[in-house]
């Protein structure tokens, strides 16, 4: 047994090898390979791999789901728009988790949560067509009660909470979007499901999130990518990993660091 792998799982950590693939494709090279990240990551004690092929394939490729999926020793978390080519896409490969999130082509990074109760029948089909190849279906959802009841009303067994209100919030404002996830783990749990967090989350602001004792996965990518220029991939997901663990168990963690570092 060790700090980082303690007996029985405390927490899970998702990384997400998304801006890997960013760096690659900024100058159209081989490298940085995603594939040797998501492996040297699993290394580092990484619980599973996360990676989102966005419609417009701006940082991982379609090569790069299928090469990776017979290559990880974890799991694979494939993140998806609701659409019929990522949907089929996504039963071809046959992932163990699908994790379907809104997607719009001009925005920078997700802005928000699925809206699950407006788009509720799209979910509802696509939801069945994945557990139907064996997938275990997440949703990306605000922590929100109408959002996490229509979640587990379309046959969604896992939900993956949007922080990024949390992350940006400033001041007081920090504490109301804590305990607004907070509420939205209670709803989830109430409901039967399984909850995971992600977004925006980086090595000073995570703590209080990975310390909700129900929250059972975080997925993180681009404070672990930036972390790692100065202390290197595996340095950087070791020290996530940790910092995750010590704030569930209720201990503090060495030094910290800036969002960026």
């Amino acid at each position: 047994m060790s700090f980082l792998q303690p007996a029985g799982q405390v927490i899970d950590l998702g990384v997400n090898i998304d801006h890997v693939a960013t760096v690659r494709n900024a100058r159209g090279t081989t490298y940085p390979d995603p594939l040797r990240a998501a492996l040297l990551a699993e290394q580092a004690g990484a619980d599973l791999i996360t990676l989102h092929l966005r419609e417009d394939r701006r940082h991982i490729k379609d090569a790069d789901v299928l090469a990776l999926r017979p290559l990880l020793n974890t799991r694979m978390n494939l993140e998806a728009a609701v659409t019929r080519e990522m949907i089929d896409f996504a039963c071809q490969v046959k992932p163990q988790d699908v994790c379907l999130v809104p997607e719009r082509r001009e925005e920078v990074t997700t802005e928000g949560g699925l809206d699950v109760v407006r788009y509720y029948s799209e979910v509802e089909a696509a939801v069945k067509q994945l557990k139907g190849e064996g997938i275990r279906v997440s949703l990306f959802i605000d922590a929100d009660a109408r959002q996490i009841e229509a979640a587990a009303a379309v046959g969604a067994t896992v939900i993956e909470l949007h922080t990024g209100r949390y992350a940006e919030a400033e001041g007081e404002q920090v504490a109301r979007e804590l305990e607004r996830i907070k509420l939205g783990v209670f709803e989830g749990a109430k409901r039967g499901l399984r909850v995971n967090a992600g977004h925006g989350l980086h090595y000073t602001n995570v703590q209080p999130v990975a310390a909700i004792a129900d929250i059972h996965e975080l997925n993180i990518g681009h404070a672990i990518v930036g972390h790692a220029l100065f202390v290197g991939w595996e340095n950087a997901v070791r020290e996530m990993k940790a910092i995750m663990v010590a704030a569930r168990l209720g201990v503090s963690y060495g030094q910290q660091h800036g969002a960026g570092a």
